[in-house]
């Protein structure tokens, strides 16, 4: 049977609260073993910890502040990220990032917090997951200033150019989490996909969000995974036994602390 991972799903969130159990059956069912959930801030803490605690060999929780979280209260929000990361275990640091496209009254904040948070990723020996919404220059600057950190991880949802990724594969050890994006008619990712290997593609969902055609506007679950998939052995000419065998190596190479997996 085929096994795959979704590398960021939030489970946990609303959205699912109905139907969790059936959501997970039906990932597993094709072929979907792990699931890793990023987080979001304080507010949605105990829920994925929660889910976590009720799928133990399938959802895996990081922690982190998303940047559309960073506002008037982001140094509470940060020193909560702190403290439960020295405290708690986590298999990432994220979803960390800045996000110019939903708001810029804290641009300086988020990249302060991003900062901080890459740091804290390097204390744990973490892999961090980077969200960057029209935000690329300033995540490139803030990986500059961090190149002594020895960072790994991933960039959730990538949507770039081949030179964006090029130039994010010369920070670390990093990888492009490809999702429902790649099935849209008029994505440009199929010809970036095309010049990369497959040892530095991750798959994921980003559920409930950015689901893949034919569900395209539904709500999206990781069960959806396989279709993802699909579409980059399409791309690759290779089969979709190689993809999901690559990018679950892959996957357990850039999340594997020796505990979870």
């Amino acid at each position: 049977m085929l096994q795959f991972t979704d590398t960021h799903s939030h489970l946990y969130d609303t959205d699912f609260s109905d139907d969790i159990e059936q959501v997970v059956q039906r990932s597993v069912q094709n072929g979907v073993i792990r699931s890793i959930m990023p987080s979001v801030d304080k507010s949605t803490y105990r829920a994925m910890m929660d889910t976590a605690q009720s799928y133990k060999e399938f959802a895996f929780p990081a922690i982190g502040l998303h940047p559309t979280s960073v506002k008037e209260d982001w140094k509470d929000e940060l020193d909560f990220v702190l403290e439960k990361a020295h405290n708690e275990l986590f298999i990432a640091v994220g979803e960390i990032g800045i996000d110019g496209y939903w708001s810029k009254d804290f641009m300086k904040e988020q990249i302060e917090v991003f900062e901080e948070q890459l740091r804290l990723a390097s204390e744990c020996n973490l892999p961090v997951i980077i969200h960057s919404r029209e935000a690329t220059n300033e995540i490139f600057d803030t990986l500059e200033r961090c190149k002594a950190l020895n960072l790994r991880g991933v960039f959730h949802a990538f949507s770039g150019s081949y030179e964006t990724a090029c130039r994010i594969f010369s920070y670390g050890d990093f990888f492009l989490g490809i999702g429902g994006v790649v099935t849209f008619k008029n994505s440009k990712l199929p010809g970036v996909i095309e010049k990369i290997g497959i040892e530095k593609l991750v798959l994921e969902t980003d559920s409930p969000w950015l689901s893949p055609v034919p569900y395209r506007g539904k709500r999206n679950e990781p069960s959806y995974i396989p279709l993802i998939a699909g579409r980059i052995a399409e791309i690759k000419g290779y089969s979709i036994e190689s993809i999901a065998s690559e990018t679950t190596a892959n996957s357990q190479k850039l999340f594997n602390t020796g505990i979870f997996f």
